[in-house]
């Protein structure tokens, strides 16, 4: 094979693009559902339509291609499913905010016209976030790709939306929902962001007996009951008594309800059903009346002097009104505390009763929280199981209606008499019958993600070979919101079967600091500039590197660059190979010990590589890979081999070229276009995207090898090191005599010699230093190099310290208070300490030893 020309310096740039061309187009990524292989799958966590790829994705993706690239190269028949969601209010906020620019509004359209309008949208201006996924290396099956408004998808929805209205698991009611009054339209619990707000803690004078506090003072024109606990003694003679709503004129009851909590405040709270989740709760447990006292838009209502006012205009006039009437008790401002925001147009969110559609959630989140309890589903890390747990064990009913226009029409037909019919894929709804206004949440058809885009409801090769799905990556963020939604669907659709065999979760990605990213804090990073001044494998490193199960992620440009560091160093060392004849091919049989070392080093990585991929601990395989590439073979291997090979060994040509093979083929899943440019020059091989899995073979453990290299490397960084103290340059030659003969060592004086620039001792050899390591004596003549006085001070001032610090550890050790109180951990620490101590005094006296007089 003829050895090819690597150019002097890795630029990503002129690699990436046509690399990952070459790959979809020669099909690299296609899952055959026909292939009699393992399936292994895992479908994309849809992103939104409207979004572009930040720091989250960027590392969701990375874990996600890893697992799919490891499984592929491993022969198992592996899918990637890629698509997006409709992301029903930011989509329609988006058209709507270009309406707006030409002045128009969505009602100046109407709903057919402005969801024409949306499509439009979509397929011109949406799915950016597509290409960005090409350029970090997304190894999807583009065949594939869905979307949740496809037709497919939408027959699925209307499916199962049947199924459950059949099932008498959807219903209609009136419920308190989470209400934006800017986007005029219910939202999910995912939607809402909660922040720390400014606001105000008033008092209120209901009675001489009760005061209560509250934040939105607007509301007490709504409330129809004050509530205190049942064994509260204060209160236990007005229970049934009526008082009079300030500012109102009407008397409502003092009811006894154990959600109450007597430390809190007064022990006395306001109840107002129509505009508080809990009030609406102790309303239902006491058969009270609900008033709703604003509109849609977040306007007073209520019949008198307010109506009219925004809420937050009515707010403090009800204050002044009350404080006018001597009726304020106390006033706290500002008064910190939780404040829900619609997070797309960040408007303070009204809990608010509306008439909307629910989904029965207690026999799916009972049969969700079992699949997990029994096996089915495995959660890891295991200890967040417990979170998942805690909401799907206390899972409130789901509102999945949603006031818009964009997204998934609900399937249900009102008739001229108030008839009732829910309409599946190809039913036609009776003459007359009008068509409800509402679309369903997102999450609704993003819960059936598994199994409807691979084909359900018709059972199709694809649902066959891949559901279950392997895996799904996802951020513990979304544990509840998304996946406790996922298992309920996937559960009930697919006859128990659990959408995926493993939710392996990861943490968020934060700053250097830990900080959250946040466009307010100035320190949020853009993957996509990343890419293009580090390279994608730089960006998958860093982010691989520090992704341990379910903890969040720090990064920094530094990080990046020193990925991007690593990246060109595995790109020299392999160039340096090439130059040097390296070569693949069968490994002869009379190998060096530093060959035999290097094979042996190499199937430890291989076995602990493997089992960090299996427990998805990417950091520590990333870790793993990092300094075995870096220390061991570029460090040492390569200034070993470039001896041998200089000595006329053919067969460490042999052994480089394996050991790059493999390594390049270890690294590909974390940083797939560097290796798979330096695979193919290597091995001439078609891709290393397709290549096979290294094995460990137990016929290359060598832990002999190991010993006697690991001897050479301490041998060498101990002379190193003696030499930088001495100020000697690291190419100046010395004459030394190396006492090798009779240890595990003898073998190894050329490669010692070598590395360290030590020549023969010739006539008049007179040794200036003399020390040990390893029980090898060292004679080294440094005359005219060393200042013997000053380097004297410098061991003498070390030995000192030395001496000082295990004289500390000694000390805590024998102190037998210390040994009772300190845990484990510290004492092994100090232990470590005083061993540490001891070995650096021998070491210094013996080179104290070694100077001369002088």
């Amino acid at each position: 094979m003829t050895t090819p020309e690597l150019p002097t310096q890795y630029t990503p740039a002129d690699v990436e693009t046509q690399s990952y061309e070459r790959w979809v187009s020669e099909g690299f990524f296609r899952a055959d559902p026909g292939s009699s292989a393992e399936p292994y799958s895992i479908v994309l966590p849809p992103p939104n339509v409207t979004g572009v790829l930040h720091m989250g994705h960027a590392l969701d993706h990375s874990i996600q291609d890893a697992l799919t690239r490891r499984a592929r190269m491993r022969g198992l028949a592996a899918l990637w499913l890629p698509g997006m969601d409709h992301a029903g209010i930011a989509t329609q906020n988006v058209v709507e905010r270009k309406l707006g620019a030409e002045g128009l509004s969505r009602h100046d359209l109407g709903r057919e016209a402005f969801v024409k309008k949306v499509w439009e949208w979509k397929e011109e201006s949406g799915g950016a976030i597509l290409g960005q996924m090409r350029k970090l290396g997304d190894s999807v099956d583009w065949s594939r790709e869905r979307f949740t408004m496809d037709a497919g998808l939408s027959s699925a929805v209307q499916t199962i939306f049947k199924k459950l209205f059949d099932d008498g698991l959807i219903y209609r009611a009136e419920r308190i929902i989470n209400w934006c009054v800017r986007c005029h339209t219910a939202l999910s619990d995912i939607e809402v962001e909660h922040s720390e707000d400014d606001g105000e803690l008033v008092s209120i004078r209901y009675s001489d007996d009760i005061v209560v506090a509250t934040t939105r003072a607007e509301t007490m024109l709504g409330d129809t009951a004050v509530a205190v606990h049942p064994s509260d003694e204060r209160y236990a003679h007005l229970v049934g008594t009526l008082v009079e709503v300030p500012l109102t004129g009407r008397m409502i009851p003092v009811v006894a309800d154990e959600h109450v909590d007597p430390a809190f405040g007064t022990g006395a709270v306001k109840v107002t059903p129509a505009h508080d989740p809990n009030d609406f709760e102790i309303g239902r447990r006491h058969s009270l009346p609900s008033l709703t006292v604003m509109d849609e838009r977040g306007i007073i209502t209520a019949h008198g002097p307010f109506e009219g006012l925004d809420r937050f205009e009515a707010r403090p006039a009800v204050v002044a009104a009350l404080r006018a009437e001597g009726r304020i008790v106390n006033e706290k401002r500002p008064y910190v505390h939780s404040v829900g925001h619609c997070s797309r147009c960040k408007t303070v969110v009204e809990p608010r009763l509306s008439l909307q559609w629910f989904v029965n959630v207690s026999p799916l989140a009972k049969a969700a929280g079992d699949a997990v309890r029994d096996g089915r589903t495995r959660i890891h890390p295991p200890e967040l199981a417990k979170r998942y747990f805690d909401w799907v064990d206390d899972m409130h009913d789901w509102c999945i209606s949603r006031q818009l226009w964009w997204g998934h029409r609900i399937p249900v037909w009102y008739g001229p008499e108030g008839e009732v019919v829910c309409v599946g894929p190809g039913e036609v709804a009776p003459e007359g019958y009008v068509q409800d206004s509402d679309v369903l949440d997102t999450w609704f058809s993003s819960a059936l993600w598994p199994f409807s885009t691979l084909g359900w409801p018709e059972r199709t090769p694809e649902l066959a070979k891949f559901y279950p799905t392997s895996v799904l990556v996802t951020g513990y963020d979304i544990l509840f919101f998304w996946v406790a939604r996922m298992m309920m669907f996937g559960l009930y659709a697919m006859d128990g079967e659990p959408p995926f065999r493993v939710v392996a979760l990861h943490g968020m990605v934060r700053d250097q600091y830990g900080k959250k990213m946040s466009k307010s804090f100035g320190n949020v990073v853009d993957p996509l500039d990343w890419v293009e001044r580090f390279g994608a494998d730089a960006t998958r490193f860093t982010l691989l590197r520090g992704a341990n199960p379910g903890a969040d992620v720090a990064v920094s440009e530094e990080w990046a660059a020193g990925s991007r560091n690593f990246c060109n160093k595995i790109w020299n060392a392999t160039r340096f190979a090439l130059m040097n004849g390296a070569v693949v091919g069968e490994l002869p049989t009379d190998l060096t010990a530093a060959d035999r070392w290097i094979l042996s080093r190499l199937q430890s990585v291989i076995t602990s590589v493997d089992t960090a991929f299996e427990e998805f601990e990417f950091a520590k395989a990333s870790d793993q890979l990092y300094h075995f590439a870096w220390d061991e073979v570029c460090d040492w291997y390569l200034e070993l081999a470039k001896i041998q090979i200089s000595e006329g060994r053919e067969g460490t040509r042999l052994v480089l070229g394996h050991v790059l093979d493999a390594l390049l083929r270890l690294m590909h899943p974390l940083v797939p276009f560097v290796t798979e440019e330096l695979w193919r020059a290597v091995t001439g091989g078609d891709s290393v995207v397709t290549a096979p899995w290294p094995q460990a073979d137990p016929r290359y453990a060598d832990p002999a090898a190991e010993a006697e290299i690991t001897a050479l490397q301490e041998l060498v960084t101990e002379v190193r090191r003696f030499r930088s103290d001495q100020g000697l340059k690291p190419g100046q030659r010395v004459a030394a005599r190396l006492g090798l003969s009779g240890t595990a060592l003898a073998a190894q004086e050329p490669a010692v010699r070598s590395l360290l620039r030590l020549e023969e001792p010739g006539d008049g050899f007179s040794a200036t230093a003399r020390f040990s390591v390893g029980g090898v004596t060292i004679e080294i003549d440094t005359a005219g190099t060393i200042d013997v006085v000053a380097e004297r001070k410098r061991l003498e001032k070390d030995l000192a310290v030395a001496r000082k610090d295990g004289a500390q550890a000694t000390g805590k050790l024998g102190n037998e208070q210390f040994m009772a109180k300190a845990p484990d951990d510290v004492v092994t620490k100090v232990r470590a300490r005083a061993a540490q101590a001891e070995e650096d005094i021998a070491r210094l006296e013996a080179q104290l030893a070694a100077l001369p007089a002088g």
